[in-house]
């Protein structure tokens, strides 16, 4: 393959800035920008002689790219893809986990220190422009402190080892769910991040002792990708093995919970609140009795939101493009069988 065919297509909106970067370090690749959500804009041309694809969902029919060998999705899950049939082909995906890790980890503290230290209320009571009597001041607003509760981590991926690294700080009890044996992060690490070698959980536990982990967590953190295997695995018998006063924290996806069994383990005391940034329908409907329940905070699928987001992505990209010239295994490589 000469030179001038090795093209690297990126249809996501980078800064032109890190092309030009990635063009003058590996001069033997073609990096062209088509920021497009629609692979037809592209010109078949140019798909033909596609050997590196960065995007989101932009993916073109297997037939159209005879000489791609690797998909770096703009995104750090892959289950918009699945279904695709250039994902079922033999090119290989990979994401861009790691990319929300720190972000989202200071989403779940910020979940957690509202509701244990009564934040919602205080509002509540700014909002009437006045303060209750002091005999009722304790009762009202005394806090529970984060220290010496235990956190059962549904799912110790980048998001999760980092929610790790900063409930150490905060002097909790952590607990990790995780499939296989090996605790290290074979993903892509920022520096200072995460839990690289997997030192930090008390207890490692595996799916099928889930149950065990949430009966002794008194705040859980769902943060599992949506395979078959995680859809509906918060059901009416894990919402009640959970202590009745825990606080769940989902920023994974809102089908990892059966919705109905949720809202009667938040309406008939079950456990004891929620904080839900993600939901089975998106946006949530208005008439929806999660927006009602006075146990709940709720977020609009923003805890992923960072204006670093695309700095960090690059960085991510960067790593796999050096990885890939000089012949190594490429970081988050998406497992087809499992989905993630």
């Amino acid at each position: 393959m000469s030179n001038e065919t090795r093209r690297v297509l990126i249809t996501a909106r980078f800064d032109p800035g890190w092309v030009a970067r990635w063009q003058a370090r590996w001069p033997a690749l073609r990096f062209e920008l088509h920021p497009t959500r629609h692979a037809e804009k592209i010109p078949l041309e140019v798909w033909r002689e596609v050997e590196i694809l960065y995007t989101f969902n932009t993916l073109p029919p297997p037939e159209w790219v005879p000489r791609l060998r690797w998909v770096q999705l703009h995104s750090a899950g892959a289950d918009h893809v699945l279904e695709h049939p250039l994902f079922r082909s033999p090119v290989e995906f990979t994401t861009a986990s790691g990319v929300h890790a720190i972000n989202i980890a200071e989403y779940v503290f910020a979940m957690a220190l509202a509701w244990f230290h009564r934040l919602p209320r205080m509002l509540e009571w700014q909002a009437r422009g006045q303060w209750p009597p002091d005999r009722e001041r304790w009762a009202l607003f005394v806090p529970e402190e984060l220290w010496g509760k235990t956190i059962g981590i549904v799912g110790y991926g980048s998001i999760g080892r980092q929610v790790a690294r900063l409930a150490k700080a905060f002097g909790m009890r952590v607990l990790a769910m995780q499939r296989g044996e090996d605790r290290r992060d074979r993903g892509f690490v920022f520096p200072g991040t995460g839990d690289p070698e997997g030192t930090l959980p008390d207890r490692f536990y595996t799916p099928a002792q889930l149950h065990e982990m949430l009966a002794e967590s008194d705040i859980v953190v769902i943060a599992v990708p949506l395979t078959p295997e995680t859809r509906g695995m918060f059901d009416e018998a894990a919402f009640r093995a959970m202590k009745r006063d825990a606080f769940l924290i989902n920023i994974a996806r809102g089908s990892v919970c059966e919705e109905p069994a949720l809202i009667r383990a938040l309406q008939e005391g079950w456990i004891g609140g929620a904080a839900l940034d993600v939901f089975e329908q998106e946006p949530l409907p208005p008439e929806h009795p999660l927006w009602r329940l006075p146990n709940v905070l709720i977020s609009p699928h923003v805890a992923g939101f960072t204006p670093h987001y695309d700095t960090r992505a690059a960085q991510i990209f960067e790593e796999n493009l050096a990885r890939y010239m000089r012949g190594e295994p490429l970081l988050n490589r998406v497992d087809k069988a499992r989905g993630y």
